[in-house]
């Protein structure tokens, strides 16, 4: 009987021989996700002219995307485990196509957000089914690192593809094909993954925590709508008042809920550890800056400055270039002599540089002057950061909270751009606003009105920026206090003597 069980044993750790293969599709679904991020943001203010979005309204574009992916990230990982990673994978690509063009076919404001919670919530599908099998299907270290390699420089050379690809599109097409583009990567990716991948064995037959995925999905929507509701009705509207109230007992009923149950969405075990806390909270607060700066870059270099769709993709390049240095210069060739600590906060730092130069933005400001080195500080800051940080906050996890580590990390970012990106644009609505009052009085002329008008805007903007510089002084701040651990050698090095041989073999997913 034993001898049964370990032939069986065997058979299910035998590597797959397609996996080379199956990592193509894999990938491709990955830039699909990571471009859908950054290629609607190029396209907004078309979409928003287009189907007559309000201002209040329009970073819901964005906001219902990450939201819903960010809110149900967590399920979405859980889901694979009981359901099957191969599964779970094809049903999140074929449910994202359908949403690309639900999308892409929107006639008026309320059909474009719907699409795009959809999106989000078949994206948390796929996003944690891809994680799972990656790390299942690569088994020999040298492989996994080898295709988690690939898989990382994919997610992060996507960003740019999705910045340059919306623009032309918007210029050349309809902004509706940065919504109908994801559907040929779905397809091709969804019959790839069905005929080449494998489904791997070990599946979690711990039953779902449904209290947990209602009270955080729940929790957080409440926060991000009290976010954007500030910006209309004002703080101390009661709604809005209510809606903080609300998510604050929501997420706290949450931790109470996860703390109690068997099998619970996200152990607390997981968030509680002192370095892996540090780093999803500077991660999250680090993103919150960065999102409302896409925003806010996008609208100024289209509408204040008058740059094509196209132009304003290219605009972006040494922000995506800034980060690959950072990361793979930088971050990558230090992170295994020094704490993350050192790389994390200094790279922090060293982003709200590049921030503190953009709160000097101006009607005329230079592209070359000030918006090409600010872009690269930015970029340099936050590369060097991540690298650390990505491989900090699954190392030295237990094998069973491997994947929900990996998924808090997409959970943190996710979130922080859903937040970052309402309370950023509230602050600049506010201050835009009240520079108007102030100063339309004095414009006699219609030149002149339009003039106060884009000055009030540019105002806004520098506003919100100002907050986004004391932010990712804070998330440097905690990088520097609560994050203690040292150099990934000596921490594995630790670890390897305290360590059994199976938690050896779990792999360090960073994404």
């Amino acid at each position: 009987m034993s001898e049964t069980v370990q032939v069986a044993a065997d058979k299910a750790q035998a590597p797959d021989p397609n996996r080379w293969k199956a990592l193509t599709f894999i990938a491709l679904a990955q830039l699909m996700v990571v471009l859908d991020a950054t290629i609607v943001n190029i396209a907004l203010p078309s979409a928003q002219q287009d189907l007559g979005i309000s201002d209040g309204n329009r970073q819901w574009v964005i906001t219902a995307y990450a939201l819903a992916f960010g809110g149900l990230l967590l399920f979405g990982g859980r889901i694979a485990d009981i359901w099957g990673r191969k599964r779970t994978f094809v049903t999140g690509l074929i449910g994202f196509a359908g949403a690309s063009a639900l999308g892409g076919a929107a006639t008026n404001e309320a059909m474009l957000l719907g699409s795009r919670a959809l999106q989000g919530a078949f994206g948390a599908l796929l996003a944690p089914a891809a994680l799972s099998l990656l790390a299942v299907m690569f088994t020999d270290s040298k492989e996994r690192a080898k295709a988690f390699g690939i898989y990382g420089a994919i997610a992060g050379g996507g960003g740019a593809v999705g910045l340059i690809l919306g623009g032309f599109l918007t210029e050349y097409l309809d902004w509706r094909w940065t919504f109908f583009v994801n559907i040929p990567f779905a397809v091709v990716a969804a019959a790839g993954a069905y005929f080449v991948i494998r489904e791997p064995a070990g599946r979690n037959r711990s039953p779902l925590d449904i209290p947990g995925v209602v009270l955080s999905t729940v929790g957080l929507v409440s926060l991000v709508y009290g976010f954007t509701r500030a910006e209309s009705e004002g703080w101390g509207d009661s709604m809005t008042i209510g809606l903080f109230v609300a998510s604050a007992v929501l997420l706290a009923a949450f931790v109470l809920v996860e703390s109690k149950v068997k099998a619970p969405l996200l152990p607390l075990r997981v968030i509680t550890e002192r370095n892996r806390g540090g780093v999803y909270l500077s991660l999250g607060l680090a993103i919150i800056a960065m999102f409302g700066l896409f925003l806010f870059l996008t609208y100024y270099l289209q509408i204040v400055k008058g740059y094509s769709p196209v132009k304003t993709g290219f605009a972006f390049l040494p922000m995506i270039a800034g980060m690959i240095a950072g990361s793979t210069q930088i971050g990558a060739r230090l992170m295994n002599r020094l704490p993350a600590r050192l790389l994390m906060g200094p790279g922090f730092l060293v982003a709200a540089a590049g921030m503190l130069l953009l709160t000097q933005m101006e009607i005329g400001s230079s592209y070359a002057a000030l918006l090409l080195p600010a872009m690269l500080l930015l970029g340099l800051g936050m590369g060097t950061a991540f690298m650390p940080a990505m491989s900090l906050a699954t190392l030295g996890v237990e094998p069973r909270d491997s994947g929900v580590a990996s998924a808090m990390v997409n959970t943190s970012q996710q979130v922080g751009g859903a937040i970052g990106t309402a309370l950023l644009n509230t602050i600049a609505a506010s201050a835009t606003t009240a520079y108007v009052k102030d100063h339309i009085a004095g414009a006699t002329t219609q030149p002149q009105q339009q003039l106060v008008q884009l000055q009030a805007q540019v105002h806004g903007y520098t506003n919100a920026i100002w907050f986004a510089v004391g932010i990712l002084v804070v998330a440097a701040g905690i990088a520097f206090t609560f994050i203690n651990a040292g150099s990934p050698d000596a921490t594995a090095a630790a670890g390897s003597l305290e360590g059994t041989e199976d938690d050896l073999k779990v792999p360090v997913i960073a994404h």
